[in-house]
């Protein structure tokens, strides 16, 4: 992911819906569009974080190693303080950084 992560917010925060729908045209539409872009940021920081905690992985752990991995947990930790999936995407919307299509217009 290229976004700057540092100017999106990590907490909910409150945005004008007559904002969201100015690209589109449609409330509706500019949701779907946002969900989805949401579920592919959501997808890869996934694939990201397991391909990192896979380097941890072993066949015989036993209770001891679990507890003591401190980089595993910090990996979890910096994930977990990243913005939302859906929080970027929203951003990426609103500053034109998502290409989007919608097939049934175009055929009009």
């Amino acid at each position: 992911m290229t976004t700057n992560k540092s100017t999106i917010p990590t907490t909910t925060v409150t945005r004008d819906v007559r904002e969201l729908d100015v690209k589109t045209g449609n409330i509706y539409e500019s949701i779907v569009v946002i969900s989805k872009r949401a579920n592919q940021i959501a997808n890869n920081m996934k694939e990201d974080l397991h391909g990192k905690l896979a380097e941890f992985a072993s066949a015989n752990d036993n209770l001891e190693e679990v507890f003591e991995n401190r980089e595993q947990i910090e990996i979890s930790k910096h994930y977990e303080r990243m913005p939302k999936a859906t929080l970027i995407a929203v951003d990426e919307f609103l500053n034109d950084k998502v290409y989007y299509r919608n097939p049934t217009k175009e055929q009009a």
